[in-house]
C-alpha cells in the first residue's frame, strides 16, 4: 500500500477543519471573500489602472471589491472600463456565492445549537440552588412546594436531572405548577445514574440534592444507584446534604450505607404504615401532618431565643406573641420534641417553634394574658378497650399494619382481613394481642360488604389494593368507600350517626378532593406525605432529628385527645388558656381540629397555631392536636 501524498495529508487537514462545525465553515468563507476581494483588486491595478488611479490605488480597490463582495447591489452605480466593470461583476457574482453560503452556515448552525439547548445538554452555572435527580409525579409536588418555600427569597433556582425530553418536562411542570414566582426551573436531559451527566445540574454548588424515587419495579434499586454515583464524584470543601427515600424497609441500610453521612434516606413504607396504624387509632392525623410539612401551612422552624436563656420550656410555651414553641435543639445536634417542662433553655440551644413562617414568629412585647381557670379541665382516664377492626383490601403493607396494630390495640381487640385472593395472613405470626381472621371479599361489591357485617366493627382501614396501577388502584377504593358510606348511613342512629371510623389509603392526592364526597374520616395519602418531608429536609436538614422523633413510638408523637380533657365544652375560652391547660399535663398544643369541619377541604377541621387571644369555644366531640409521650 502506498505512503499518503502530500495532496492527501492536505485533503485530510481540510476535511478536518471542516469537520469542527460553524465556526471553521464561517472561517473559510472569510479567508474565501478576503482572497476574492484581494485577487479582484489587484487584477483592477494592473488591468485598468486608470480607474484604479480614479478610484484610490490599490487600498481604494481593495475597499470597492470588499463591498461589491458584500453587497452585491452596489455595483449598479459603476461606471468605466470593460476589463474594471468585469473585474467589478466578478466581485459581485463571487459576492453573491460567499454570503448565500454564510446565511446557509449560520442558519444551520442557529438550528443546531437551538436543537442542542432543546436536548438540555449544556451545564447550568447555579450556586445555592436545589437538585432533583429523576423524574416521577412526585416532582409536581417538590417544586409546588419550593416554589411556596421560595416566596420570601428574591431569587432562587430548581434544577431538575431526568432522562425524559428537557421541553417535556418544563411544559409539564407549567401546566401541572402553573405559576413559579420567582424561582427558576431549570431542566436539564440526562440519566442521574451516571456521573458525567449528573454534572450538567452543577451538584458541586448545590444547597441540596433529592433523588425523585422513580416510577419503576426496581425503584429502590435505582435509587441506591444514583447515592453510589454521587459517593463516586469528588466533592469541594462543601458537600451538599441528599435526601432520598425508599419504598421496602430492607433496602434501607443498604441505601444509607450507599448514601453516606451526608445524605437522609427515609423509609416511605414505614412512614405510610405508621401513618395508616396511628389515624387508625386517631382520625386526622395525616391531615395534621400534611398541614405540618406543607410549606403553605405551619412548619417548624429552628431559632436561637438569647432572650429566653435561663428560661424553662414551659415557660417559653407562653412568651411568643406568634408561634408555639415545641422543643430544643441542643449545640450537639440533641433534638428534644416536647422536654420536661422544667429543661433549662441554654445559650446555645434552639428553640423549635411552629409558625406559619419564620418571619411571623416574635415573642410577646407584653406579658401573657390571664389563663381563664374556669375553662381548664382535667383529663378522664379512659383504660383501654378491646376493638374490633376491618381491613378491606392487601398490599405489601399489610403484615408491617397488622404488626403494629397487634402493640396499639387493647388484649382481646380483633381484626378481620376481607379481600379478592387467597388467605394471606396463613404466612404471618401469630398476633398477641390481636384475635386474626381472613375473609374472601370483593371490596367493590355490595354484596360481598354486606356479608361481612360492617356494622359490627369500630374501625375500618380500607387499603389500596395490589395489582392494579394507582388510577384503577383509587377507584376501587372509592367504590369501597362509596358503598361503606351508604352501608353507614343505613346503620346509623340519632345517638350514633358513626358507626364505624373508616381510615382510607390514597394513592394520587388528587383523588382525595374526589373522595371527600365518601365523608371517610382519613384519608393517607402517603406518597404526597413523603415529598412534602423530602422538600421540608431539602430546605433544613436539621429537620430530619425532628421528623425522625415524631414517627417514633418511643419519643414525642402527635396526638389528637378529646377537647373536654383539656377546656371545659362549651365554654368560652382562648388557646393560650388551651396551651397552659395542656402543659399542666407534660404536652404542647399545636392546635385543635374542629369535628364539624372534618369534611371541609382544604383544612378538614384542622387549625394549627392560632391566635392565643382570639375567644375559642371547643365542644366534647372536638379535638386538641397535641405533642405528647402517650
Amino acid at each position: 500500500m502506498r505512503g499518503a501524498t502530500r495532496r492527501d495529508r492536505v485533503r485530510y487537514w481540510f476535511d478536518t477543519t471542516m469537520s469542527k462545525g460553524t465556526p471553521a465553515l464561517i472561517g473559510w468563507l472569510a479567508l474565501a471573500s478576503a482572497g476574492l476581494v484581494l485577487v479582484v483588486a489587484t487584477a483592477a491595478v494592473l488591468v485598468a489602472p486608470r480607474d484604479s488611479d480614479e478610484n484610490g490605488h490599490w487600498p481604494g480597490m481593495v475597499w470597492r471589491s470588499l463591498l461589491r463582495t458584500l453587497d452585491p447591489g452596489t455595483m449598479g452605480g459603476d461606471s468605466g472600463t470593460g476589463p474594471f466593470l468585469a473585474l467589478m461583476l466578478v466581485s459581485t457574482i463571487g459576492g453573491i456565492f460567499i454570503v448565500s453560503s454564510l446565511i446557509g452556515v449560520l442558519t444551520t448552525g442557529l438550528e443546531a445549537k437551538i436543537t442542542e439547548l432543546r436536548k438540555g445538554r449544556s451545564r447550568i452555572v447555579e450556586h445555592g440552588h436545589t437538585v432533583l435527580l429523576g423524574w416521577s409525579e412526585q416532582v409536581f409536588t417538590v417544586v409546588a412546594e419550593l416554589v411556596e418555600a421560595n416566596q420570601s427569597k428574591r431569587r432562587s433556582c430548581v434544577a431538575i436531572l431526568a432522562d425524559r425530553d428537557k421541553v417535556e418536562m418544563e411544559d409539564a411542570i407549567r401546566a401541572r405548577v402553573g405559576d413559579l414566582g420567582r424561582t427558576r426551573i431549570v431542566c436539564r436531559t440526562g440519566d442521574p445514574l451516571k456521573v458525567a451527566d449528573v454534572e450538567l445540574v452543577s451538584p458541586g454548588t448545590a444547597r441540596s440534592i433529592m433523588i425523585v424515587t422513580p416510577e419503576a419495579d426496581d425503584a429502590d434499586t435505582r435509587v441506591i444507584k444514583v447515592l453510589l454515583s454521587l459517593g463516586a464524584r469528588t466533592w469541594g470543601r462543601s458537600r451538599p446534604h441528599v435526601v432520598a427515600a425508599v419504598h421496602d424497609s430492607a433496602n434501607l441500610p443498604a441505601a444509607r450505607l450507599a448514601g453516606g453521612p451526608s445524605a437522609h434516606v427515609i423509609d416511605a413504607d414505614d412512614v405510610a404504615i405508621r401513618l395508616i396504624v396511628q389515624s387508625h387509632r386517631q382520625s386526622g392525623l395525616s391531615q395534621v401532618c400534611t398541614d405540618l410539612l406543607d410549606f403553605a401551612g405551619h412548619e417548624f422552624y429552628m431559632r436561637a431565643e438569647p432572650a429566653l436563656t435561663g428560661s424553662t420550656f414551659g415557660e417559653s410555651l407562653s412568651a411568643y406573641e406568634l408561634g408555639v414553641p415545641s422543643g430544643l435543639r441542643r449545640a450537639d445536634g440533641t433534638v428534644l420534641l416536647n422536654p420536661p417542662m422544667d429543661t433549662v433553655i441554654r445559650e446555645d440551644d434552639e428553640v423549635i417553634v411552629l409558625a406559619e413562617d419564620d418571619l411571623l414568629i416574635r415573642l410577646a412585647a407584653t406579658p401573657a394574658p390571664p389563663v381563664r381557670e374556669s375553662a381548664i379541665t382535667t383529663a378522664t382516664v379512659r383504660p383501654p378497650v378491646p376493638e374490633r377492626t376491618l381491613m378491606l383490601g392487601w398490599n405489601h403493607r399489610a403484615p408491617k399494619i397488622i404488626e403494629l396494630l397487634d402493640e396499639f390495640l387493647a388484649p382481646g381487640s380483633a381484626l378481620v382481613v376481607a379481600a379478592p385472593r387467597e388467605d394471606p395472613t396463613d404466612d404471618l405470626r401469630p398476633p398477641a394481642n390481636l384475635k386474626l381472621g381472613f375473609t374472601r371479599a370483593e371490596p367493590t361489591e355490595r354484596p360481598s360488604l354486606e356479608s361481612l357485617d360492617v356494622g359490627s366493627y369500630q374501625r375500618v382501614i380500607v387499603l389500596s389494593e395490589e395489582g392494579y396501577d394507582r388510577e384503577h388502584a383509587d377507584a376501587r377504593t372509592l367504590v369501597t368507600l362509596l358503598h361503606l358510606r351508604d352501608m353507614e348511613d343505613a346503620l346509623g342512629d340519632p345517638s350514633s350517626p358513626d358507626p364505624f371510623a373508616i381510615v382510607s389509603e390514597i394513592n394520587d392526592d388528587a383523588n382525595r378532593e374526589i373522595a371527600q364526597v365518601t365523608k371517610a374520616d382519613d384519608f393517607v395519602v402517603s406518597e404526597k406525605l413523603i415529598s412534602l418531608m423530602l422538600t421540608q429536609l431539602s430546605e433544613n436538614r436539621h429537620l430530619y432529628d425532628v421528623f425522625a422523633d415524631l414517627l417514633d413510638p418511643a419519643g414525642s408523637e402527635i396526638y389528637l385527645k378529646p377537647a373536654c380533657d383539656y377546656l371545659a365544652p362549651g365554654v368560652e375560652a382562648d388557646f393560650a388558656t388551651l396551651i397552659e391547660s395542656a402543659r399542666r399535663r407534660g404536652e404542647v398544643a399545636l392546635g385543635y381540629r374542629l369535628t364539624a369541619r372534618f369534611h371541609e377541604p382544604p383544612g378538614y377541621g384542622v387549625v394549627l397555631n392560632p391566635d392565643k387571644t382570639a375567644p375559642l369555644t371547643l365542644s366534647a366531640d372536638d379535638r386538641v392536636i397535641v405533642l405528647a409521650e402517650n
